[in-house]
């Protein structure tokens, strides 16, 4: 610990020092006889002064915790010197991390004795924090030296999105020979309902359709679709986003790729995700609880970089995006790099779906006329944008962070049903 000489003993000495100037300058004696209890004040506090021998240490309830819940968090301070001591800490966090009570917090330390101080820390987003070490600042009895350091470990701590259930997911165009949720376009075991055909040899007893026997007067049996389970790869756009001064547009997007990424594993899908921006990270399709593990963990490192690369489709490994993968770009759309990307991807002929975060509760209008203009203008451009994905057989759903993902979904679910049909006729 690095000790420093408090402001009290400053004034002291200072006090100390204008007697002693002034009773050389005058010759009077007296004042010198005043100044010197400053200077035995200040002396004694030196000489009293030790370096405090506190050992300090800071446990977690939990590691791991949703956006916006609070974590119990216990500081134990040991004193093995012979005296008491007065410790303020504060734990060393980043500003995303609000600690309760705000502020130092104080404690008496006794002699050869231990103290435990409990207080709360809760993070105003998700992400990845270290909490720890303690900063530590102690004064000596007569307070004229400050001993400040820093003691304990480091922890981490995994702050992750909210949670949101999802009734409704996209409906792949394609699926995989596996066992899954999704109904299969396909004919073979199954639960789903597809047709009534003749009875060919191989068939078992229990397909038959005895009703529809009777009125043809042959055999006929029930076609079914098997339920299989598909790729999915959540494209995250980290390009640009809109902020302001509580919350932004990926902060949104992280919270949906979460949500996704749970309800398709829980339907059996295998599930990756590439973080497609300033900076390019992916992780390969897989299923299974590790790999939602895997994925928070990496969506809690997404951030938006600045960047002047222009990426595109090439950019991808082959191994990211499967054949036949459903690909949600979750999108705000504020970059021409993410909208030349999705442009892309659909002439190629992949099962695409855009995300759309909306941006317009992060940007308000100006206050002058032209500003209302421009902001109306901006409105217009965006609806000309979908429009223009939707004319490429893009699903676009815009999502208000404000409502439920649900809905949203079930608006993609309806255009890309009738987009399919509009293929066939």
């Amino acid at each position: 610990m690095r000790g420093s000489l408090s402001p009290r003993i400053r004034g002291v000495l200072a006090v100390a020092a204008t007697g002693m100037i002034a009773a050389l300058a005058t010759g009077r004696p007296e004042l010198a006889v005043l100044a010197a209890p400053f200077l035995i004040f200040a002396g004694a506090g030196l000489f009293l002064a030790g370096e405090p021998r506190v050992v300090a240490d800071i446990e977690l309830e939990r590691a791991r915790l949703l956006e916006g819940e609070a974590v119990a968090a216990t500081a134990r301070l040991s004193n093995e010197a012979g005296r008491a001591v007065n410790v303020e800490l504060v734990p060393a966090h980043p500003g995303q991390l609000v600690l309760e009570p705000s502020g130092a917090l104080g404690v008496l330390v006794p002699a050869k004795g231990e103290t435990a101080i409990r207080f709360s820390l809760r993070p105003a987003r998700w992400g990845a924090y270290s909490v720890g070490p303690l900063v530590i600042r102690v004064r000596d009895p007569l307070g004229l030296v400050i001993w400040e350091g820093t003691l304990g470990r480091r922890l981490n701590l995994r702050v992750f999105p909210r949670e949101e259930r999802l009734r409704e997911l996209v409906a792949p165009s394609r699926t995989r020979p596996f066992l899954g949720n999704h109904v299969a376009r396909s004919r073979g075991e199954g639960i789903e309902f597809a047709d009534v055909r003749p009875f060919q040899v191989g068939d078992r007893v229990r397909r038959v359709n005895w009703r529809a026997t009777a009125r043809r007067g042959a055999l006929q049996v029930n076609d079914r679709h098997p339920e299989h389970s598909s790729d999915v790869v959540l494209l995250l756009d980290t390009f640009a986003e809109a902020r302001d001064a509580a919350s932004g547009t990926l902060d949104s997007a992280v919270r949906a790729a979460a949500a996704l990424a749970r309800a398709h594993l829980a339907r059996r899908d295998r599930v990756g995700v590439v973080d497609f921006g300033g900076t390019l990270h992916w992780l390969e399709p897989a299923f299974g609880t590790n790999q939602l593990y895997r994925i928070i963990d990496a969506l809690l490192a997404s951030d938006v970089a600045f960047s002047y690369a222009w990426r595109d489709a090439v950019s991808l490994p082959r191994r990211v995006l499967p054949p036949g993968a459903l690909i949600l770009a979750i999108t705000p759309l504020l970059d021409e790099r993410s909208i030349a990307l999705v442009t892309d991807l659909a002439r190629r002929g992949c099962d695409l779906t855009v995300v759309e975060v909306s941006p317009f509760d992060h940007v308000r209008p100006g206050p002058s006329a032209s500003d209302a203009l421009a902001y109306r203008l901006w409105h217009l451009e965006r609806d000309a944008l979908r429009a223009r994905l939707r004319a490429l057989g893009i699903a676009v759903a815009v999502w208000d962070p404000d409502l439920t993902l649900g809905p949203a979904l079930e608006e993609v679910n309806a255009f890309r049903r009738s987009a399919r049909h509009a293929a066939f006729a």
